[in-house]
């Protein structure tokens, strides 16, 4: 009797998505322990790890207590429903969150001490220390504060999203008369988190001391003549998603400038204290806030963590950072870009490769009398971006110049929204997208008139025209004049800026039209060839593999004998290596200095070796309700780099890589015997000088 053929629907088979993102930021938690790392770069990712909490609670969380006070029992892939999960994510957001706090106290702190920098404890400063504190908070401190003793004329004020609080425990009458028991001090973001003491006063090269210490040890200035009982700081993270009806909206600019203060003061989904905070002013807090125990997290240390990255920037250590380097120009040189991009495709590679040719076809763009237009979308650009400046040249310059702005670009909405109003104020058309569609595709196209005919060349790159982000990221940009490719770019601008049935694409791939049929039909290409005998091989790399169908897809391949590598720097949905069912995927992670940010999908296709690069995740989001564009690689050494360096030197690293396993769990590859290997250290030793 013929073996039964396991259910790939089966929940057992997947991964929660929310709880994968944990595990992620686990991955990145382990960097601030990794003794390779340098110490600097070390607290830096503990206050990366603190701030992707902070955005998962902020929309991830804030969404699944929508779903379950809604008693929706709709699960995803892997059954859990909400109600379920959020048990689940309290359990494993904690012990994540304590161990964040162990390494700062246990770790971290001590070996900066060791180093001379020291962060003072209220219990350590000397005579003259205080002296100084006192005066620095009169002077600077002093002044902005608004303490609320709460009464009925001063009811609870508003709390400002991840902002630092003290809940204050009072005794005694006021000079109205008036008793207080509770008071609350809401301290504005303009002051710093991290104080600098001066060389007069301090003991060491490098000592600070913390804004919430200094108002902690003062804070009896703010009620004279009344007993403080206790003082405790806390935080509250509110639902920062935004929702407004665009099919509804006259003006998506105008809709979403109105939806974002909400943001500021949305629905609380969790509260920190310090965990020094009584039992009393924590139920008094969670109260208020209509949280339960669960949502409370209370830690030894400051409950805004993120903000201790500050102290980076005030230290003078470059032995504790990351060596600084010089990217490569592969477009550096006399002459024309246009006629360097004529020659042949160039491939850049961030940020081994700098993003300097971008900005500068840009501006050459601007300047020259040949270029009739230029369209570019932008979901994420930066402040002072030399991208936008670029742009607003080209359109003083005469130049018809269209900017697609992705005004819903997730925390940079207000970004945006100024953005493109300076564009327009430019003489730039700026539009919005499609309603119902984030445009996260990253395209640009330029029109030249050359010998009496018009030519395209384009940019095509799966990460954002971000300068900032090109210096940390990891990503892949191919510049082309092929004209298939070009024209595949022009049509999907003008689908973005006008109306009309999509056209099929000559090369691309676009979501939501082609790109997830095509992905699919491609995997089981594959599954057929190895169900014939005949060689079949999957390789691709991506921030998350989320998509159900995508995962079935491959679940099939696996058990047609496909070999499927997967690189997935984040949420994986799925458990691999399961006999019979995924046996033959292999999937690995890798956290390093900089994020791993490419999206490569690599098929063997019967030996023509199709290679993409493409600004989609193999997610629902991006293969449904998002404009996206997969691009082929196809000059041959191109394609060559894209897979040695996109692919097969990250498999053979064995210093940050970690690969999941069928247990669901993630492990840490280490080198044993072998001699430790980084991937991008070796990207670094190629495509870059390291000072």
């Amino acid at each position: 009797m013929a073996a039964r053929k396991p259910n790939l629907s089966d929940p057992q088979w997947f991964i929660n998505r929310e709880l994968s993102l944990l595990d992620f930021n686990r991955r990145v938690l382990a960097q601030a322990v990794d003794p390779a790392t340098p110490l600097l770069e070390r607290l830096f990712f503990l206050t990366i790890c603190s701030s992707n909490l902070d955005e998962f609670f902020e929309i991830r969380v804030a969404g699944l207590k929508q779903l379950a006070e809604a008693d929706a029992t709709k699960a995803q892939a892997d059954g859990l429903p909400p109600a379920e999960l959020l048990r689940r994510i309290a359990d494993n957001a904690h012990e994540l969150v304590d161990e964040q706090y162990r390494i700062l106290n246990e770790v971290i702190l001590p070996e900066l001490r060791a180093e001379g920098i020291r962060l003072l404890r209220r219990t350590e400063w000397t005579d003259t220390q205080r002296t100084w504190m006192r005066e620095f908070f009169e002077q600077q401190v002093l002044p902005v504060l608004v303490p609320l003793a709460l009464d009925p004329g001063h009811p609870f004020p508003a709390i400002l999203n991840k902002s630092l609080n003290f809940v204050v425990g009072l005794g005694g009458d006021d000079a109205y008369g008036r008793e207080a028991t509770v008071a609350i001090l809401k301290v504005p973001r303009a002051l710093p988190r991290v104080i600098p003491l001066p060389g007069t006063v301090s003991g060491g090269p490098h000592d600070f001391v913390l804004l919430s210490s200094v108002i902690h040890a003062h804070v009896d200035a703010l009620f004279p003549g009344m007993t403080v009982h206790g003082v405790h700081q806390f935080r509250i993270t509110r639902n920062s998603d935004l929702w407004f009806d665009e099919e509804e909206s006259e003006d998506l600019m105008d809709a979403l400038r109105g939806e974002l203060p909400r943001r500021r003061y949305g629905d609380a989904v969790r509260l920190e204290v310090a965990d020094t905070c009584d039992a009393a002013a924590a139920s008094f807090l969670l109260d208020h806030e209509g949280l339960s125990e669960d949502d409370l997290y209370q830690v030894n240390g400051p409950v805004n963590l993120h903000r201790m990255a500050q102290l980076i920037g005030l230290v003078d250590r470059p032995d504790l950072r990351y060596p600084p380097f010089a990217p490569n120009n592969p477009m550096a040189g006399d002459g024309s870009p246009f006629d360097r991009i004529a020659d042949g495709d160039v491939l850049l590679h961030h940020p081994f490769e700098t993003f300097a040719p971008v900005i500068e076809v840009l501006h050459a763009a601007a300047r020259d009398p040949n270029v009739l237009a230029i369209k570019q979308t932008l979901y994420r650009t930066g402040e002072a971006s030399s991208i936008v400046e670029a742009l607003i040249e080209a359109a003083a310059a005469g130049k018809e110049v269209t900017v697609l702005v992705e005004l819903r670009a997730r925390f940079d909405e207000a970004a945006n929204i100024d953005l493109a109003k300076r564009l327009q104020a430019a003489g730039a058309t700026v539009v919005y997208g499609v309603v119902g569609f984030k445009a996260h595709a990253k395209l640009l196209l330029i029109v030249r008139r050359e010998a009496n005919k018009l030519r395209r060349y384009a940019h095509l790159g799966t990460g954002n025209y971000h300068p900032g982000n090109a210096k940390v990221y990891t990503d892949f940009g191919l510049f082309t004049a092929d004209p298939a490719l070009c024209h595949d770019v022009h049509e999907v601008f003008m689908q973005l800026t006008s109306v009309g049935r999509a056209s099929e694409l000559t090369k691309a791939l676009q979501s939501p039209f082609s790109l997830q049929p095509r992905l699919l039909e491609l995997i089981d290409a594959e599954a057929q060839a190895a169900q014939a005998g005949q060689p079949a091989h999957i390789r691709a790399r991506m921030n998350a593999l989320v998509d159900p169908k995508i995962i079935k897809a491959l679940f099939k391949a696996s058990r047609a004998g496909v070999s499927i590598d997967l690189l997935v720097r984040g949420v994986v949905c799925f458990r691999p290596g399961v006999p019979e069912v995924s046996e033959n995927i292999r999937v690995r992670s890798v956290v390093g200095r900089f994020l791993e940010h490419s999206r490569v999908y690599a098929f063997h296709a019967g030996g023509a070796n199709l290679v993409y690069c493409s600004s989609a995740d193999w997610m629902p989001r991006n293969l449904y309700r998002r404009v996206e564009v997969a691009f082929p690689v196809e000059d041959p050494a191109l394609k060559a780099r894209v897979l040695d360096e996109g692919m097969d030197r990250y498999w053979k690293d064995n210093t940050q890589a970690w690969e999941l396993g069928p247990d669901g769990n993630w492990s840490r590859v280490v080198a044993g015997k072998s001699k430790p290997y980084a991937a991008q250290r070796s990207l670094l030793k190629k495509l870059a000088s390291v000072h």
